[in-house]
């Protein structure tokens, strides 16, 4: 166990029951994933029982053990330490060496970019992306949950589909995105985006969604990561499975899925979405009034006011 939890246990260590030092002992001892971590094993590999590994989780200020858990699953995804003396950064696909002059540096996110958006494009399945693309015309109304670094891409599919004049709303707030998940009903949709698959009020949004009868969409990276548990429909940006330490081009494959929701739903919809997109893509603003500030940008403002 490496970063965050396992310098938060150093810290309580001394304060911990002996029977939770013995709970803290396991984790610092534990090789495996995160993510096969069982309450029940725990308690019996360390020999005291599961209210002394919940007590151990809440004395490093987790709600239970299955919050305790997501914390080691973030921290394998996102926490690949830099250690000292280490020449290479590991990145998704991507090698970053202190070696490495400027100029090399632009190829080498162009071409991971592209090699991801490639991975995505194979990991598309058509009938999950039709699906989709009918969940979100038909959808009474649309609310996007999401956390972190996912919350640019719920924006940007947020404003999409309001330019296209659907019902869609999105809420930073943690306690207002818990009751508009509560208050969905059937012929609303809940799209979940989270890159990793396991950010906690992302997951716990889509639960209850789906306990609320609304159509659930997840957008995220791994198919089997806990998110998809409430999936309706599943729409994921990459066919083969990594834990990795930086997300830095994660931002690449989600956009470009929510592009493709975005010109699916118009394609499916076109003579009224249609009307709907130009409509809402108008303004107020007098076409000579772009014209000034063009040429106030290009120097050549003066002659523009002379003809």
């Amino acid at each position: 166990m490496e970063g965050l939890i396992r310098k938060r246990i150093q810290e309580i260590y001394a304060g911990l029951r002996p029977s939770e030092q013995k709970v803290a002992d396991y984790f610092w001892k534990y090789g495996g994933k995160a993510g096969d971590l069982l309450i029940e094993q725990v308690a019996k590999k360390a020999k005291v029982s599961q209210p002394t590994v919940i007590r151990f989780v809440k004395a490093l200020g987790y709600r239970g053990f299955k919050e305790f858990k997501y914390g080691l699953i973030q921290e394998e995804i996102k926490g690949q330490e830099f250690k000292e003396g280490q020449d290479d950064i590991e990145l998704y696909g991507f090698q970053l060496s202190r070696q490495d002059s400027l100029e090399v540096i632009p190829g080498k996110v162009i071409t991971t970019s592209i090699q991801l958006l490639e991975e995505t494009l194979r990991s598309i399945q058509i009938k999950e992306f039709r699906r989709a693309v009918e969940a979100v015309v038909k959808a009474r109304s649309i609310v996007i949950y999401s956390v972190e670094d996912s919350s640019g891409v719920a924006h940007d599919l947020l404003t999409k589909l309001t330019y296209l004049g659907l019902s869609c709303r999105s809420y930073g707030d943690s306690y207002l995105q818990s009751v508009s998940a509560s208050n969905l009903g059937k012929e609303d949709l809940a799209v979940g985006i989270s890159y990793s698959g396991y950010s906690r009020d992302t997951v716990e949004m889509m639960q209850l969604a789906k306990k609320s009868g609304a159509m659930t969409l997840v957008i995220t990276n791994f198919e089997k990561s806990l998110i998809t548990e409430y999936a309706d429909i599943l729409l994921c940006t990459s066919d083969r499975q990594f834990l990795y330490g930086n997300t830095i081009f994660s931002r690449v494959t989600q956009m470009a899925l929510v592009d493709m929701l975005y010109a699916g739903v118009l394609n499916y919809d076109y003579e009224r979405l249609h009307k709907n997109l130009n409509k809402n893509s108008r303004t107020d603003l007098p076409v000579y009034y772009f014209t000034e500030l063009l040429a106030e940008a290009l120097g050549v403002k003066d002659e523009v006011k002379k003809q």
